[in-house]
Parts: C-alpha cells; sequence; structure tokens
C-alpha cells in the first residue's frame, strides 16, 4: 500500500481522515499547476467530492473531461485510468473515499495504459 506521505507527486496538502485496510477518506488541496498524475487502481473506485474549485477529472479514452463545481461528485470506476487537476490549472480541493478493498495506486505514463 502507498502511504500518503509516500505518494509519487506533490500537492500542497493532505489531510488523512481513515485509513483502514478496505477504506481511506482523505481532503487533498492541488495548488496552481498541481495534479494527482494519471494512475488507475486495482481493487478500489476513487469518489471524489469536489470542496472547492472548480476541477476536472480526466478519464483516458473518455469523450469529454469531468469538471466539478463545489459540492458535486464522480467516482472513478475500477481499473480506470485517470487524473485529476483544478480546472486550468488552477487550485481546487477535494474530498477522495478510496474502497472498498486494499488500496493501490498504479502510475501510468501519458499516453498508454502502463
Amino acid at each position: 500500500m502507498t502511504a500518503p506521505n509516500e505518494a509519487p507527486y506533490v500537492i500542497e496538502d493532505r489531510h488523512l481522515i481513515v485509513d483502514t485496510p478496505d477504506v481511506r477518506v482523505q481532503i487533498l488541496t492541488l495548488g496552481s499547476g498541481q495534479e494527482i498524475p494519471w494512475h488507475l487502481h486495482t481493487s478500489v473506485t476513487d469518489t471524489i467530492a469536489c470542496l472547492d474549485g472548480p476541477m476536472v477529472v480526466k478519464i483516458r479514452d473518455a469523450a469529454e473531461d469531468n469538471e466539478l463545481q463545489a459540492g458535486e461528485t464522480f467516482t472513478v470506476p475500477l481499473k480506470t485510468p485517470h487524473q485529476v487537476a483544478g480546472k486550468d490549472g488552477g487550485p481546487c480541493r477535494f474530498l477522495v473515499v478510496q474502497g472498498a478493498g486494499k488500496y493501490d495506486f498504479i502510475p501510468l505514463k501519458q499516453g498508454s495504459d502502463g
């Protein structure tokens, strides 16, 4: 399991709320120009709730991006390549619920599935 402080990317702030073998809940803050890079999870879904935005959840090969405003949510299905950032590189803050299952973070190269 990737511990929050061992993530392969840098963000402005991370507040870990729950971390059990089956569920992880965090509030993540992205500063201007920061992002959660392309990745997927093999055992958990990401349910993202925008707290401060706007923000964008990109799904590889999707026809359009998923833009979220404060109060809106989006769920990334299991094994789905995705990336998260503030709209147009701006800052954002969101709650992410990851579960139910063993958490993993599989980084992906831009433009590839592995």
